[in-house]
């Protein structure tokens, strides 16, 4: 029967045909084996390191020893901020001169009393030609608008408005005001001028 056999470690240095001479092995403070220090790995590391510093360095030093861009020198502008003279005081009298006071002048009421000899905005009319009917008082100046009111014939009216034309129906509008302050439009051809109250 055969017997299992532990192969050899490729690492342990005594099973390394390939190798020529033997390493040297160490012995740490306890007695036991260590393995040698790679002094040429070392090395070769600290090559690299301090080659990568000084390629370093060297590309730091030519970018920072670039001579500057040179350009156009600038004159600078002056800018000379004068502001304009003061005008010289002019002495004031402690008092305000007065306005005047402006006059009061009334404007002159017509007299009602008389007759104008047409219909005119600010004198009486009266409701006449309508056969005894009267007329319709509406809300604008022409048939279409509402009716408000129907005033008697002989009725005296003040004109307080027009006229307005009518052009669908070729008549003149006048606005009205009765005497109870009812306000409205009625046709011209059933109005006369008369005498104020």
């Amino acid at each position: 029967m055969a017997r299992y056999q532990i192969p050899p470690d490729p690492r342990d240095p005594k099973n390394d045909a390939s190798e020529k001479r033997p390493r040297r092995l160490r012995q740490d403070a306890a007695g036991g084996i260590k393995e040698p220090v790679p002094w040429r790995w070392l090395g070769l590391g600290l090559l690299v390191t301090v080659v990568s510093i000084g390629l370093a360095l060297a590309l730091v030093n030519s970018l920072l020893d670039r001579p500057p861009l040179e350009a156009a020198p600038i004159e600078p502008t002056l800018i000379i901020l004068t502001a304009p003279p003061s005008p010289i005081p002019s002495p004031t009298s402690p008092l305000p001169t007065p306005s005047p006071i402006p006059t009061f002048t009334p404007i002159p009421t017509p007299d009602t009393a008389v007759a104008p000899p047409e219909l005119t905005v600010g004198y009486y009319a009266q409701v006449a030609n309508t056969d005894g009917f009267g007329i319709n008082l509406r809300g604008g100046p022409s048939t279409s608008n509402a009716l408000i009111d129907l005033v008697d014939e002989g009725t005296l009216v003040l004109v307080i408005g027009g006229p307005e034309a009518d052009e669908a129906n070729n008549r003149l509008w006048w606005q009205l005001q009765l005497d109870d302050g009812t306000e409205g439009w009625a046709a011209g051809e059933f109005l006369v001028p008369a005498a104020g109250p």
